[in-house]
């Protein structure tokens, strides 16, 4: 602190006071002051990021260089706001000079912080979307943006209630306030905050991803283009966009096609009712060995029986699985196994039986003849 002879010996016009009950030794000092703390901020930050950067070397992860490389600006706020705050008591400010100062200084070390939590943030999403479980999960980085906009949200909420409360305003009270105005914009936007909560069950859920192929209730098929915050885009066989809110999304039946690890393949041969047992056999002997031979059927879940007797046809049912994930391939597969089931049916001399409907007319027996005779003709007058 300056002593009052320091102050004594001042020029007279210097003990003047100014504005603010400031004197302009006061104002010349903090002028000076304001103007060379960020230089001795930026000074005291690269002593400390030295120092510390000399322990991180020291540690296998990356993690910590990330941090001291993110910290830089709020350490040399945080720096510069030391200095000024050791620097206080030389100035020798009157009561209110002394609270406002000390209040900007609050609000500068508020600030540090914020911004320092504020980058350790976008550090976590950073991090996240790079991840292993992020790669496989590429819907979950629009979770990692929403949970990044909330953490920052709840960040600089509670910076703003401490500051508040330090200054000695009533937080309760603007809580309370806040709450109720909460509740009303919460009705307000209730389907915006339904759909929010949508994309993060989905995020956490993952039973579709950006480029899956699904099937969303009974109505919409195809490929997923993009997962947002507020609704899911699903590009249809058609090239048309189908736009579902999140909200809705979640509580929907989805079916996803990309998780599968082999395709199913199924159909019903109709052979006509000439076909004889010899031929039947001869064509379920052949229908297996065409899908026995073919390389990517699986062996296991193989099955051609007989299912029935159809009103028209021997219904003959078989059952495989193609060894393939590609939708494309599979339909070449089934096409390749068709048109051997036709060759085979060819060749036992049998043939595919077309839907066919007999009907027997029965000829009407001599009373209902004469009764429909009767009832036709013309009725005779009275006398």
């Amino acid at each position: 602190m300056i002593v009052p002879s320091a102050i004594a010996s001042l020029p007279l016009w210097l003990r003047d006071v100014g504005p603010w009950n400031l004197a302009w030794w006061q104002w010349i000092a903090l002028v000076i002051l304001v103007l060379a703390a960020p230089l001795f901020g930026r000074l005291g930050a690269a002593i400390v990021l030295r120092v510390l950067r000399r322990v991180t070397a020291q540690t296998r992860s990356d993690l910590d260089d990330a941090v001291l490389s993110r910290a830089r600006g709020p350490l040399r706020l945080a720096a510069a706001m030391t200095i000024v705050r050791a620097a206080m008591p030389a100035l020798a400010l009157p009561g209110e000079g002394a609270i406002v100062m000390r209040t900007g200084l609050l609000a500068g070390f508020a600030a540090a912080v914020t911004w320092m939590l504020l980058r350790l943030v976008d550090l976590f999403v950073a991090r996240a979307s790079t991840a292993a479980w992020a790669e496989r999960r590429p819907g979950s980085r629009a979770l990692l943006v929403l949970v990044a906009r909330i953490g920052k949200v709840i960040v600089i909420v509670i910076t703003a209630i401490a500051v508040l409360g330090s200054l000695g305003i009533p937080v309760a009270s603007l809580l309370a306030g806040l709450g109720i105005g909460g509740i009303a914009l919460a009705f307000g936007a209730q389907k915006t905050v339904e759909n929010l909560f949508g994309a993060l069950a989905l995020g956490v859920d993952q039973p579709l991803r950006e480029g899956d192929y699904v099937k969303v209730e009974a109505d919409v098929t195809g490929t997923v283009e993009s997962v947002g915050l507020r609704s899911t885009r699903i590009r249809t066989a058609d090239r048309t966009i189908v736009t579902l809110p999140n909200g809705r999304l979640a509580d929907m039946r989805i079916e996803t096609f990309a998780p599968r690890d082999r395709c199913r393949f199924t159909t019903t041969l109709g052979l006509v009712y000439s076909t004889s047992a010899a031929q039947l056999r001869a064509v379920r002997d052949g229908v297996e060995r065409v899908l026995a031979a073919h390389p990517q059927i699986s062996p296991e879940g193989l099955e051609v029986r007989l299912a029935g007797l159809g009103a028209s046809s021997l219904d003959l049912e078989v059952s495989a699985w193609f060894q393939t994930t590609d939708y494309t391939a599979f339909k070449r597969y089934r096409e390749d196994v068709l048109l051997a089931f036709l060759d085979v049916i060819e060749r036992a001399g049998s043939a595919l039986a077309y839907p066919t409907r007999t009907v027997q007319v029965v000829q009407a027996i001599p009373a209902m003849q004469a009764l429909s005779a009767a009832s036709a003709a013309p009725a005779t007058p009275a006398p």
